[in-house]
């Protein structure tokens, strides 16, 4: 299972996205999502395997940055 962790410019979490079966799943959401969360404030995302609670990655939503 993996979820997507929401960050503020600072780096606190704002909140977590619903779970994935899989990873593939889990970015094809975000790739769909990404805008609408930006414009929420959410500056920052990071892939979470739930199982293990780690990290997988860390994105910023800058459109610049993608």
């Amino acid at each position: 299972m993996f979820a997507w962790r929401y960050l503020d410019e600072a780096g606190n979490v704002l909140g977590e996205s619903h779970h994935f079966a899989d990873r593939a799943e889990a970015e094809t959401w975000m790739g769909e999502a990404w805008a609408d969360l930006r414009d929420r404030g959410v500056e920052e995302v990071v892939l979470v395997e739930i199982e293990r609670d780690r990290s997988v990655y860390r994105m910023g939503l800058d459109p610049a940055e993608r």
